[in-house]
C-alpha cells in the first residue's frame, strides 16, 4: 500500500463546563494526558500491525526537522512502514492538531495550515510511482486529507493509471472542490463520514438533529452512485455503526459498545481495519466488519493510535458482537500488535 496524507501530531485539551466557548471568552481547563497522531500515520500503523511483515506499507509524506517529525519518522519505522518517501521540510514545523473537548465528548480540532504536510506536492508523489507501477492490480493507493488535494489528486490519477485499488477521504469543506474536479472518477473506494457522505451527495443532513442516520446514508449512496456507478463507498456514523456500498448491496454494521476512553482517530481505524480486510481478500461487508471492529477495539484507549492492537484485544472485542464472519475472525487472530 501507498499512500498520502497528514503525518503529525496533537494534544487534547478538556474544557471545563458543555456550555459552547465563546468568540472572546477565556475559559479554564486542562491537557490531557493522551497521543494525538494525523490521519495518514493513524490508518498506515493500523494496516502494518493487522497484516504484518507480509504486507508493504508506504506513506509519501513530509514530516519538519525537528524532534517530533524525528520522533514520528520512527515510530513508523518501529511498526515496520517504508519511510524512504517520507521527506524532512526545512523552515516548516511538523503538522500539529489542537483538540479541544467538552465534559459530554464532544469538541472541535483546530490543525496547523502552514507545516511540512502542507508543503506535499505533486513531485513528492510522483517519486513513489516506480512503487506503484511495480504493485499494479496487486496494490492500494491511499489518499486522505491533511496535505494539499493537488498532491492528492496527482497520487489517485497515477494509482489509476497503474491499475492500483484506488482509496480516499475528504472532509466536508473540501467537498465543492472535490466535485468541481472530478477526482471521485479516479476512486475505487471512498470513506467518509456521515455528514461529509451527505455533503459529496448534495443532500441536507443536520447533525444537531435527531434525523435518521439510515436515511442519510441511504439518500447519499443513491445519490453518488447514481453519478459514479462503480464507485464503493464506507460511511460512518459514529456509535450508531457504518455502511458499505459495493455497487449492488447496501450493508450495515452496528458498532461495538465498548468502554470508550477517546473516540478521536475512530474513523481512521475503521478504515485501516477495512484496508486490512481487503488485502486479505474479502467482501467489502466482510471488511466492513473489520473495520468496526478496529474502531471499537481502538476508543478503548484514550490514544489515536492504540499502543497494543493485538489479536488478544481485537478477539475481545468481536466477544462483544453479535456475529462475525468466520474469515473476519482468521484475519484478526494473525494481528502483528502495536508498538
Amino acid at each position: 500500500m501507498v499512500g498520502t496524507g497528514g503525518i503529525g501530531y496533537g494534544s487534547f485539551f478538556l474544557l471545563e463546563g458543555n456550555e459552547t466557548l465563546g468568540r472572546e471568552e477565556s475559559r479554564a481547563g486542562r491537557i490531557l494526558d493522551r497521543r494525538d497522531y494525523c490521519k495518514l500515520h493513524i490508518i498506515c500503523h493500523y494496516v502494518k500491525a493487522l497484516l504484518g511483515e507480509g504486507f508493504d506499507v508506504s506513506p509519501v509524506g513530509r514530516v519538519g526537522s525537528d524532534s517530533e517529525g524525528a520522533r514520528l519518522a520512527t515510530e513508523m519505522e518501529a511498526i515496520g512502514m517504508d519511510t524512504r518517501l517520507v521527506a524532512v521540510a526545512e523552515a516548516v514545523p511538523t503538522l500539529f492538531s489542537f483538540c479541544f473537548l467538552y465534559p459530554d465528548g464532544s469538541g472541535g480540532n483546530l490543525t496547523t495550515r502552514d507545516s511540512a504536510s502542507g508543503t506535499v506536492d505533486a513531485g513528492d508523489v510522483r517519486a513513489a510511482e516506480p512503487l506503484m507501477q511495480s504493485l499494479g492490480s496487486a496494490g492500494i493507493a491511499l489518499a486522505v486529507p491533511e496535505v494539499p488535494l493537488a498532491a492528492r489528486r496527482c497520487l489517485l490519477e497515477l494509482a489509476a493509471r497503474h491499475r492500483l485499488f484506488t482509496v480516499a477521504s475528504f472532509t466536508r469543506a473540501e467537498m465543492k472542490d472535490v466535485r468541481a474536479s472530478g477526482m471521485l472518477a479516479h476512486v475505487n473506494l471512498c470513506a467518509l463520514n456521515l455528514e461529509e457522505a451527505a455533503a459529496a451527495a448534495g443532500i441536507a443532513h443536520d447533525r444537531g438533529s435527531r434525523g435518521e442516520p439510515a436515511q442519510t446514508a441511504r439518500l447519499s449512496v443513491e445519490a453518488l452512485s447514481r453519478e459514479f456507478p462503480r464507485l464503493c463507498l464506507s460511511i460512518t456514523a459514529g456509535k450508531t455503526g457504518s455502511w458499505s456500498w459495493d455497487g449492488g448491496e447496501l450493508a450495515f454494521d452496528a458498532a461495538v459498545a465498548v468502554k470508550v476512553e477517546g473516540t478521536a482517530g475512530a474513523g481512521d481505524a475503521h478504515l485501516a481495519g477495512m484496508l486490512a480486510g481487503l488485502s486479505a481478500n474479502l467482501s467489502l461487508s466482510e471488511a466492513q466488519q473489520v473495520g468496526t471492529i478496529v474502531a471499537g477495539a481502538a476508543v478503548t484507549s484514550p490514544h489515536t493510535i492504540h499502543p497494543a492492537m493485538t489479536a488478544a484485544v481485537l478477539r475481545s472485542t468481536c466477544g462483544l458482537r453479535e456475529r462475525t464472519s468466520s474469515r473476519v475472525l482468521a484475519l484478526l487472530d494473525t494481528a502483528n500488535g502495536g508498538t
